[in-house]
Order: structure tokens, then C-alpha cells, then sequence
């Protein structure tokens, strides 16, 4: 499995009300909540973002509540992957839950700018920085994380079995 699309960069400790504003939760509507995503901090990402795009963060990314709204409306704004130095645990289980693909890695987050185009295979961890080509190395999802992303979700992936 794999991704690319252009990075859009943010620096440490993100937190979910930041990622989808506490004012727009009262819609369960994944596009409704894509609509609004990053708009404190970023009014123009929603205008940028095309399908398959990247977010890069620094440490912390997602800390905050534990909603789900935050890793879903990244997802449905378009962004195939989020890349950072550390994530809050109950973002990064949220987020795999909900089969957006999230990985940890100081060196991609630090190498990447704002407009590179990036390249990630998911099965090895391998983050390719076409822009700068550069290289850098994600731990790969475990199998059993494999296989809810590819299902596009948990939920999914047990009605798969």
C-alpha cells in the first residue's frame, strides 16, 4: 500500500481543537467536518488539499480531546497520511481506528517543507522525499494495522473476517 501527494507542514503539539474546531461538532458529516478542518490555524488548507495529500507535524500531533471528529475530518479532507515526530496515544488510536494511516518519524518530519512532494510505502515504512531526494525510515505497520487500514477501518475490517 502505498502514498503521494504534497506536504502540508505544522509544528508541535497540534491538538484536536485546532484540527476540527469544538464550534463545528455538532455534525456527524464526514465531508461537513473536512470542510472545516485545520481552519484556526491554516484558513487556506481546505482550498489546497487535494486527495492524497500529506500532513507533517512535529511532536504531540492530536493531543487534546479524544474525539474522533479530528483524525476523520483529516481523512475526508483528503490527506492519505500523517507523518510526525510523536502523536497523542488516544489520536494515533483514533486514527487507526477510523483507517487513516499515521506514522512516526523525527527525521521525515524534520526533512520535509511545506510543498514537497512525498512519497510513503506503507508495507516498509519507507518515506521518500521526491522533492529533496531524500529518504527516511518509518517503523511499517504491524500486520493485524495492515490489514484495518486497508479495510479502511476497524469496523470494517471485522466485518471482513
Amino acid at each position: 500500500m502505498q502514498a503521494k501527494g504534497i506536504a502540508h507542514k505544522y509544528g508541535d503539539n497540534i491538538d484536536t481543537d485546532v484540527i476540527i474546531p469544538a464550534r463545528h461538532l455538532n455534525t456527524q458529516d464526514h465531508l461537513e467536518l473536512a470542510s472545516h478542518c485545520m481552519e484556526d490555524i491554516d484558513s487556506d488548507f481546505v482550498k489546497r488539499v487535494k486527495q492524497g495529500d500529506i500532513i507533517v507535524g512535529g511532536y504531540n500531533f492530536g493531543c487534546g480531546s479524544s474525539r474522533e471528529h479530528a483524525p476523520i475530518a483529516i481523512k475526508s479532507s483528503g490527506i492519505s497520511c500523517v507523518i510526525a515526530k510523536t502523536f497523542a496515544r488516544i489520536f494515533y488510536r483514533n486514527a487507526i481506528n477510523i483507517g487513516l494511516p499515521i506514522l512516526e518519524c523525527e527525521a521525515a518530519s524534520d526533512g520535509i517543507d511545506a510543498g514537497d512532494i512525498v512519497e510513503i510505502d506503507f508495507d516498509t515504512g519507507l518515506i521518500t522525499n521526491l522533492t529533496k531526494r531524500e529518504i527516511y525510515q518509518a517503523q511499517a505497520f504491524p500486520p493485524f494495522i495492515q490489514k484495518i487500514i486497508r479495510a479502511n477501518g476497524y469496523l470494517n475490517s471485522v466485518k471482513n473476517k
